[in-house]
This record gives C-alpha cells, sequence and structure tokens, in this order.
C-alpha cells in the first residue's frame, strides 16, 4: 500500500508531465491506442467516483455559512468561460467541429485538479472544493443548454441526449461513490490516498486515445486549437480574480475562484465532444488537459509565495484530503 500511495502522489504531483508524455506516444503510436476511445466514458465515471469518495456534506457547509463567494464563483463558472471561448471561436475563425469543441469546454464544470491549485496557492480551499460540487452538480441543466444556446450553429445539439450522458458518467459514479463512502467508511479510509493514481491513469488513458483519433488533426489543427486554449484559459483565470475584486472577496477568494472558473473538467468536455459531436472535436479538451496542468500549477507557485490569509487551517481535515496529491514524501 506505501508503494502505491507514494505513486499516487507522483502521478498527482507530475500529472502535467504524464499527460504530455502520454499524448505524444498516442501521436507517433496512434494504432496502439485508437481502440482505447471505445473506454472513454466508462474511464471518466471512475474518475467521477473517486471525486464521489472524497466528498462529504462539510464542503458544502461554506454554502450556508457565506454563500456570496460560493454564487460569485459558480456564475462566473458558467459565464466567464462559455462567453470567453464563443467569442475566441468567432474571432479565430475556427472550423465548426473545433468551435463547438472549444464552446463546449467552456460549458463543463470546473475541474478538481483545480483544487490542488488553490491549496498551492494558499486561496480558499473550502470555496474551491464547493464550487467545484456545485457546478459539477449543476452541469446536467446547464452544460446542455448552453452548449445548445452557443454552439447550435457549428454542429446539432440535442440537449436532452447530452443532459443524460452527463448524468451518466458524472451525477451516478458520484452517487455511488459518496453511497460506498457512507457504507464502508475504514475502507474508504484506507484506500483513499490511491484514488489520486486510479483518477490519473483513466484520465491519461482518455488522452491517448482521443490524440490516438486525432494524429492528423494535431498536425493541421494542432497549434490554432493550443491557441484557442490558451487564449480562453488565460481570460478564465484573469477575469475570475477581476469579478471576485469587483465583489470585495477577499484574497484568499480571488484566488480559488480565479482558479476555479479557468480551470475546466476537460476529462468531461473530452466526453461528451466524442460521444456527440466527433474526435476533432475534443481536440480543444484534450489541449486544455494538457495546457490548465501547466498554467495552473505555475499561478499556483506564484502566488504561494505572496502572504495572504490562508482559510485551509482552519479546515485542517479538508487539507489532510487535498495534501497527498502533492506530496510525494
Amino acid at each position: 500500500m506505501n508503494v502505491l500511495q507514494s505513486l499516487s502522489a507522483i502521478a498527482g504531483k507530475y500529472f502535467a508531465v504524464w499527460v504530455i508524455l502520454a499524448a505524444l506516444l498516442a501521436f507517433f503510436l496512434p494504432e496502439v491506442f485508437i481502440g482505447f476511445g471505445a473506454y472513454i466514458t466508462i474511464l471518466l465515471g471512475v474518475v467521477m467516483f473517486g471525486m464521489g469518495l472524497t466528498l462529504k456534506p462539510v464542503d458544502f457547509k461554506i454554502i450556508a455559512k457565506s454563500p456570496l463567494p460560493v454564487f460569485v464563483g459558480v456564475a462566473a463558472q458558467f459565464l466567464v468561460m462559455p462567453l470567453a471561448a464563443f467569442v475566441i471561436a468567432y474571432v479565430l475563425n475556427l472550423p465548426p467541429e473545433l468551435a463547438a469543441g472549444l464552446v463546449l469546454l467552456g460549458c463543463v464544470p470546473g475541474g478538481t485538479a483545480s483544487n490542488v491549485m488553490v491549496y498551492l496557492a494558499k486561496g480558499n480551499l473550502a470555496l474551491s472544493v464547493a464550487m467545484t460540487s456545485l457546478s459539477t452538480l449543476m452541469a446536467p441543466i446547464m452544460t446542455p443548454l448552453l452548449l445548445l444556446l452557443l454552439a447550435g450553429q457549428w454542429l446539432p445539439v440535442n440537449p436532452v441526449s447530452m443532459f443524460t450522458s452527463i448524468i451518466q458518467v458524472i451525477i451516478l459514479p458520484i452517487a455511488l461513490g459518496i453511497l460506498v463512502q457512507r457504507l464502508l467508511p475504514k475502507v474508504v479510509a484506507k484506500s483513499i490516498s490511491v484514488v489520486p493514481l486510479i483518477s490519473v491513469a483513466a484520465i491519461l488513458i482518455i488522452v491517448t486515445a482521443v490524440t490516438a483519433a486525432n494524429a492528423q488533426n494535431v498536425i493541421s489543427s494542432g497549434f490554432i486549437v493550443f491557441l484557442a486554449v490558451f487564449l480562453h484559459n488565460g481570460f478564465g483565470l484573469i477575469l475570475g480574480y477581476l469579478i471576485a475584486m469587483l465583489m470585495g472577496l477577499s484574497e484568499t477568494d480571488r484566488r480559488a475562484i480565479s482558479l476555479e472558473v479557468g480551470m475546466q473538467n476537460s476529462g468531461l468536455g473530452v466526453a461528451l465532444a466524442t460521444a456527440h459531436f466527433s474526435p476533432l472535436a475534443a481536440l480543444p479538451s484534450v489541449w486544455a488537459a494538457i495546457w490548465h496542468n501547466i498554467s495552473g500549477p505555475i499561478l499556483a507557485t506564484i502566488w504561494s509565495k505572496k502572504p495572504a490569509a490562508a482559510p485551509n487551517k482552519e479546515n485542517p481535515e479538508l487539507a489532510s484530503r487535498i495534501k497527498p496529491a502533492v506530496d510525494s514524501d
């Protein structure tokens, strides 16, 4: 178990490196990984099941105790990122599939990796976890609705089918994880430290599958897609921080909202794009899986060196659940 825990810590700490290596392998050896495409939905369900294993009622306590930062952050998540994606797709004149894929990336909820980044940045960890959880639970309604409004002009969108998909790959696995945690708390407590390893492995397989399916598209469209993802992520990080500042929120809240808004659930974006659009439409989410886990640590490192009243210390139990993903000792 100690070996698995160490591997899990390394997997989480160097996630961006593993994603880049996986993408390169799949790019040069697409025939080896192309078959994994059939398992993308199942693999994302595994990741969400792991999220359910770590969720606890206390994670939502901040919503009742201090609702303003949570609602400001979630509102920014579902306004800034979809609209930014829409504008970027238009300005860069992206082909229909890539435009729809970028908007889809903007419409998915925040990713769980943002929680680790907020912890490292000395931001409000409780706010970050609450935002991730709430935006994820809202995703079955918000993601199809926003996508229908903003991406329907490029590709046909079936909101009912997408709602069903999100319920299947997000809500049900999370609910199952919460149920297992309630029924088998001791077993979960002993094995929870290896969850990052399983989640990282699942995401890496998803990345290889989509990269393999897009080997030729990466050559023809790689740069423009990366530029779109780079701009999208940058707008999210900057506007998330500025909105929080304009609302008079604390520095720790600003850092949490910035990282939450800027870092998307790229795994969900890949799964939905592959299932409802095409492998090409999944390319923005693949680039996001790489870039978000580079820009996030860079920003977190900069902020970690600038003092801020860190609410992480007020909730040591919550911090202890995040810390194994960034410690390799």
